[in-house]
């Protein structure tokens, strides 16, 4: 099972955080093999940590929870909040096997949330009209955010590499989602 996990950075918590940074790392290279993707999300400037990404294939709920959990930033407080939600791998590959690399160009994180009107929250039987984008080539990771039975679509998470901001926000169609968040992101992990 792929899991979306976004940890948001409490205010103030930057030394904290630059302080576990080796243990934080430590303790993602123990699921190195099940990372799909990983990184921060930075200010606008890209100067400052604001958030860390996971995705990852975990055997169930409860092994989701206590990777988002467990992790050291979060035991010591440099979260505010955790978002935990099942994730749909809908383009395959990891972003290591993103073809622009992992150095070139702007990257984002999309968050879609929330569908629109709630007559549009669909089941997992009616994603046929959340496919992929048919422009795919500046995608990184791309799929829907689901419940913890992996039911009901909750909204979508991509990762994309454009410009500028306006371009990433433009992977989601605006009119299908209560929110989209798009944050600066970057590559993670050891160099």
């Amino acid at each position: 099972m792929e899991f979306f996990c976004y940890h948001r950075d409490r205010s103030a918590s930057l030394a904290l955080r630059h302080e576990l940074l080796e243990e934080h790392w430590s303790y993602m290279d123990q699921y190195d093999a099940e990372m799909i993707a990983r990184g921060p999300t930075l200010t606008g400037d890209r100067e400052v940590p604001t958030g860390s990404l996971h995705i990852v294939d975990l055997p169930d709920v409860a092994a989701a929870r206590a990777f988002a959990f467990d992790e050291p930033g979060y035991q010591a407080g440099v979260y505010r909040d955790v978002m935990l939600r099942r994730w749909r791998n809908l383009l395959g590959r990891t972003m290591w096997d993103f073809p622009g690399g992992h150095t070139e160009g702007n990257r984002y994180l999309v968050m879609g949330l929330g569908a629109s009107e709630p007559a549009d929250v669909v089941s997992l039987a009616d994603l046929a009209d959340l496919d992929v984008p048919l422009d795919q080539d500046e995608l990184i990771a791309y799929g829907p955010l689901l419940s913890d039975d992996g039911a009901t679509w909750l909204g979508t998470a991509a990762l994309v590499r454009a410009p500028d901001r306006d371009r990433a926000r433009a992977v989601l169609p605006a009119d299908r989602y209560a929110h989209i968040e798009v944050h600066d992101w970057q590559f993670g992990g050891r160099s």
